[in-house]
C-alpha cells in the first residue's frame, strides 16, 4: 500500500480525533483529560516521526 504526505496525514488526523473524542468524552477530571491527550498528540507525532524515517531507510536500501 502507498502513502503518500496527504494520505499520511488524514489517516493520522483521524486515528488523532477518535483518540482524543474518547478520552476527552470519559468520566475523567478536564485537567486530567487534557493532559493525556496531550499526551496522547505528542506520542502520535513521535511514533509519526520514527515510522516515516524507518520507511526511508527501508526504501533505500
Amino acid at each position: 500500500m502507498e502513502f503518500d504526505a496527504k494520505t499520511t496525514a488524514a489517516v493520522f488526523v483521524v486515528l488523532l480525533v477518535v483518540l482524543v473524542g474518547g478520552t476527552v468524552t470519559s468520566p475523567m477530571p478536564t485537567t486530567l483529560s487534557l493532559g493525556i491527550s496531550a499526551g496522547l498528540v505528542v506520542f502520535g507525532l513521535l511514533a509519526l516521526f520514527v515510522g516515516v524515517k524507518h520507511g526511508e531507510y527501508r526504501a533505500s536500501g
